[in-house]
């Protein structure tokens, strides 16, 4: 039995330890890789200021006009149906204002606040979002270039509905290129060449992304799957085989010869032993955690709900409240604002300024959305009235909290938190200025939190603060790369004297015949 579990250890290690060593330094550079895809507070540093007029359409107007505009244009505009808004955004693209529209089904479009027209982003007008978004031009920089424009960009994901994009490089010097939404002027993607390269050298290396591109999207779970569970193997051996070669001399027990705690005498064998006995067991939980994250057999809940149940959250009507707002001259107090937005659940809006710093600040109510319109979503969502616990949040929680690419924005405070009070325990987190669902968890999903988030990301309460949290993983990176390192150098070493051997072997059971044929000739 030990001598099998030496072996599944040491030809598990020799087939995984180049993969491990890529593993753990592109994991490194996912940890300090910048976002690339824009969040809305990024956004938003970078809009033009709104400055809203009179002469301006409302959003029941400009939607009344769009109804000749969807029939004269493409047959896929024309079945852009919007049964009901779910977010309206009045914005100035290229100068222009115009209403992002999102509908529950989670279709995206831009109309003109001028005429209700359907907005198609040009090259010329990505240009001038290029020219905005990089600010003024130091002496002797490019302007910015159209590259192409294109559909799926290898770089971005979970964008279809805002396809295609103009890619415009910046000329900044520094390789800075912009993706831009030719549907509704929006900045999804901004990098400089380093942040590229990081990018392709962390999340495609770490997630095997490189797969896409050969035409392997969807194998490439599976593909991830059984890696990580044979990687959770090689480490669980090895963890046992340096536990049962251990011999720290406790209670008596007598050590190896010349005092040592390891019958190891080479260097390499010495640091692989040291690493893997010290930094065995977190590397344990990355690969276990690893392998849970591709949901194997689907045992946890869906992360996120889908577009029925955001149609279903939202609900069908849109507010006349809504619809009847016209923007005002000098609207939303403030030179910073960018953009006004309305949002609404059920029959209840809430009109929204939000500004260059990040801040939101409600226009036409106290604080936002009521308590009861966000109790009404839910029990929507869940099909029958809210029979739990609800409460206005203003901290974060274990569950609830900005990280992994999450600013305070994306995961803003107050919340509702509602608890539903079924089998499942399910609980969802409300904001509540503008009545976005913001996260929902149940049993399954907090077990995935800890089992995946935790058990990975090290997002634990305690290790929450910096530079506290780099420390640690930085610490544990590097016995890591460390351990699948000196798995590389022994690996080969072992693979060389492996065939080696053969070789003489062959050699040896030749002679013979070769002697055979030499006697016949």
């Amino acid at each position: 039995m030990k001598r099998l579990l030496f072996l599944i250890h040491r030809w598990s290690g020799v087939a995984l330890a180049l993969f491990m060593v890529l593993w753990f330094f592109s994991g490194l550079l996912i940890v300090y890789a910048s976002q690339l895809n824009q969040t809305r507070g990024q956004q938003w540093a970078k809009a033009e200021i709104l400055a809203p007029e009179s002469r301006w359409l409302s959003l029941g107007e400009t939607l009344q006009r769009s109804g000749a505009a969807f029939a004269q244009t493409s047959a896929e505009a024309a079945g852009l149906a919007l049964p009901a808004v779910y977010e309206a955004r009045l914005v100035r693209v290229a100068g222009k204002p115009v209403w992002q529209i999102e509908d529950g089904k989670g279709q995206r479009l831009a109309l003109s606040a001028i005429d209700g027209a359907v907005q198609r982003i040009s090259s010329d007008d990505a240009l001038s979002i290029a020219r905005l978004w990089a600010g003024a031009f130091g002496e002797g920089q490019a302007a910015p270039q159209l590259v192409e424009t294109l559909d799926n960009p290898t770089i971005l994901r979970n964008a279809e509905n805002l396809k295609p994009f103009h890619r415009v490089s910046l000329g900044d010097g520094k390789g800075g290129e912009l993706l831009i939404s030719a549907r509704t002027g929006e900045v999804v993607h901004a990098s400089t060449r380093l942040e590229r390269a990081m990018y392709w050298a962390g999340s495609w290396v770490h997630l095997f992304r490189f797969l896409d591109l050969a035409g392997f999207d969807k194998q490439r779970v599976d593909v991830l799957l059984w890696v990580a569970a044979f990687a959770f193997l090689a480490t669980l051996t090895g963890l046992i085989a340096g536990w049962l070669r251990w011999r720290p001399g406790l209670f008596g027990k007598a050590t190896y010869s010349e005092g040592r705690v390891h019958p190891y005498k080479q260097v390499w064998f010495t640091w692989h032993f040291w690493a893997g006995l010290i930094g065995g067991l977190v590397v344990l939980t990355w690969t276990l955690s690893a392998y849970l994250n591709g949901n194997p057999w689907q045992i946890f809940s869906p992360a996120n709900p889908g577009k029925p149940e955001i149609a279903r959250f939202v609900g069908k009507d849109n507010p006349r409240q809504m619809l009847d707002w016209r923007p005002a001259s000098g609207q939303g107090a403030g030179a910073e604002v960018v953009e006004l937005g309305w949002r609404h659940l059920g029959g209840e809006a809430v009109l929204i300024a939000a500004r260059r710093d990040g801040s939101r600040q409600v226009l036409n109510a106290e604080k936002g959305l009521s308590e009861t319109a966000v109790l009404q979503a839910v029990g929507r969502l869940a099909g029958s009235a809210v029979a739990g616990q609800h409460v206005l949040q203003t901290e974060y929680d274990n569950y609830y909290y900005p990280r992994h690419g999450r600013s305070p924005l994306d995961r803003p405070l107050p919340v509702w938190r509602v608890d539903l009070g079924d089998a499942a325990d399910t609980r969802f987190y409300v904001d509540a200025q503008d009545g976005r669902l913001l996260l929902r968890q149940d049993d399954s999903r907090r077990a995935y939190r800890w089992l995946w988030s935790a058990l990975h990301h090290w997002d634990i309460a305690g290790l929450y603060s910096r530079p506290l949290w780099d420390a640690w993983m930085l610490t544990w990176i590097g016995f890591g790369l460390v351990l699948s390192v000196t798995s590389v150098v022994l690996g080969w070493r072992r693979l060389k004297a492996t065939f080696k051997r053969k070789g003489k072997q062959l050699v040896a059971d030749a002679e013979p015949e070769l002697a055979t044929e030499g006697q016949g000739i």
